[in-house]
């Protein structure tokens, strides 16, 4: 039998990749899917600056738009210079388009402030950053957030305006802008122009009211309590609750005038009064300019006194003492105190023109020569305060008119407390005229003479006290009182139960009897007072009647 050859199997390794590792391919494209995911779905980060950390947490203090989460604080630390916080926060992908030049930051934390109490709710969950959306078409990554609440955010309905003052802290953000009593806007901001050193206080009025600001219109401090103490007496005056507690500015055009074109352009800038009598006192601008030189103290004389004609005011001292030019050489000895005063025609009269205004000066200084003067009188007997009174004296000399420096010197003559010390000082040498001496030497004698009379009065007194310390004096009251009862028995007997009263009564009856038959007799006596002497005359004979043959 033949051998055949052997021949190998050939084999072939076919590499074939486990199912197994599908698992972890897997893993890796769902890990790889969520980085994207995450990444995509991550907003920017933001930088912002505050100037305390207080009450933020990293990881813990949210971003809130409309009390929803927007975003989260990631990390805080100090800014290079140490000067303030830059707190890294990581905002949602929807936070994006809220993110503009205009947005507004601000920390919600509990506040008491001037219009109540805010972030409670803080308590509980701690302190949280707020956003308010911008509308701008520039984004932003870096903000500052602000220390209290925006009064209303840059896009909100309304007219910004701007109020100027020579003095800061006349008012503070939030306060509110009144207008007859009812809030309509708050101050945004308070500024300090270092240019002009004004303070600048930025007002927000809400849409309506916006319609309310015109040219004309003015604008005052306006407190809870205002009492003003001037030549008028006393004024007090109480505004609302917030008022009373935050103060706050009010607004409106002075009654009588015209308000002028509407204010639409926004920071427009208005002029901040004091009071409202401050804006009525300065919103005459038709006004005659005069010096006033007095002789006497002025002492109680403010700028803003009323001056008054008959007791109608017609204007205003301006200013006490004006300028006094005195040379190297020359003293106060005197030398009138010179006082500047307007006569305010506005208040008299309503559009008065150049030509007006010119035709009263001429009329005016006309009166000089007919006894126009002006005289200082208290105003308020409580305060002391003076003003200034115009009157016309026919006894004074005619005046010319002449100039103090660039005004016209209004004629004075004294009056008030210089007056009443000049007629006091009269009578004082009235009084020092009279016989003091004769009369305080009539006077001493007098005195003894009555020291005289007492010293008598006095041994009177002792003798009548001796006199009715004796046994004798004091046994007459007894005595008396037994004569009176004496008195009254006999009277008693007297009565109509006593005998005499009845013997009494018998005989007046008797005497009655006899009354009545004398009656006859007295008037037989009345007729004849002759009858008691010569008896009546017979009756004559009767004549006998013959008888018929």
């Amino acid at each position: 039998m033949s051998e055949q050859p052997s021949s190998r199997a050939k084999t072939h390794v076919i590499k074939q990749v486990s199912s197994i590792w599908l698992v972890p391919l897997i893993a890796v494209g769902i890990g790889i899917w969520m980085l994207v995911q995450y990444i995509t779905s991550q907003g920017p980060v933001i930088t912002l600056r505050l100037d305390t950390a207080e009450g933020i947490e990293v990881g813990k203090t949210e971003i809130r738009a409309l009390n929803v989460k927007v975003g989260v604080v990631t990390d805080v630390v100090l800014n290079d210079d140490y000067s303030a916080i830059e707190v890294t926060a990581q905002m949602d992908k929807d936070a994006e388009r809220m993110l503009m030049e205009d947005t507004l930051f601000w920390v919600v934390k509990p506040r008491i402030g001037k219009s109540g109490v805010s972030g409670l709710d803080t308590l509980l969950s701690g302190a949280y950053i707020q956003l308010q959306p911008g509308h701008a078409d520039k984004e932003k990554r870096h903000f500052d957030v602000l220390d209290i609440p925006p009064v209303a955010p840059p896009d909100a309905k309304g007219l910004r305006l701007i109020l100027t003052h020579n003095e800061a802290g006349k008012l503070g953000v939030g306060d509110p802008v009144l207008y007859e009593g009812f809030t309509v806007g708050r101050v945004e901001k308070v500024m300090f122009d270092t240019n002009t050193k004004k303070a600048h206080y930025q007002l927000f009025i809400f849409e309506p009211y916006n319609g309310l600001i015109r040219k004309r219109t003015r604008f005052w401090l306006t407190s809870g309590v205002d009492m003003q103490i001037s030549a008028e007496g006393f004024n007090l005056k109480i505004g609302s609750i917030e008022s009373l507690l935050t103060g706050g500015v009010s607004f409106r055009v002075p009654n009588g005038y015209d308000p002028g074109e509407l204010i639409t352009k926004d920071k427009s800038v208005f002029r901040l009064y004091d009071s409202i009598k401050d804006v009525r006192e300065r919103f005459f601008d038709e006004y005659l300019e005069y010096v006033m030189l007095f002789d006497e103290s002025v002492r109680g004389l403010k700028a803003g006194a009323p001056v008054e004609y008959r007791g109608i005011r017609i204007g205003t001292v301006q200013k006490v003492p004006l300028n006094m030019a005195i040379g190297v050489r020359e003293g106060f000895s005197n030398r009138p105190i010179p006082v500047l005063v307007r006569i305010e025609l506005g208040r008299v009269a309503e559009h008065v023109s150049n030509e007006t205004l010119e035709s009263l000066k001429v009329n005016l200084e006309k009166e000089f020569g007919n006894g126009l003067r002006g005289t200082l009188k208290t105003g308020s007997l409580l305060t002391g305060a003076l003003l200034v009174d115009l009157e016309i004296y026919k006894d004074e000399k005619p005046f010319v008119p002449r100039q103090y420096g660039e005004y016209t010197i209004f004629p004075t003559k004294a009056g008030g407390f210089a007056q009443i010390q000049r007629e006091v000082m009269a009578v004082l040498k009235k009084v020092n005229n009279l016989p003091i001496e004769d009369t305080l030497t009539t006077l001493t004698r007098t005195m003894e003479t009555s020291q005289q009379t007492l010293r008598a009065t006095e041994k009177v007194a002792s003798q009548l006290n001796n006199l009715l310390a004796q046994q004798e004096t004091q046994a007459l009251p007894g005595e008396i009182r037994k004569s009176l009862q004496q008195i009254q028995n006999t009277l008693n007997g007297y009565g109509p139960d006593g005998v005499p009263y009845q013997n009494l009564e018998s005989a007046l009856q008797q005497f009655e009897q006899v009354m009545a038959d004398l009656q006859p007799v007295l008037r037989q006596l009345n007729d004849k007072p002759n009858s008691l002497i010569f008896s009546d005359e017979a009756p004559a004979d009767p004549i006998p009647v013959g008888g018929k043959q």
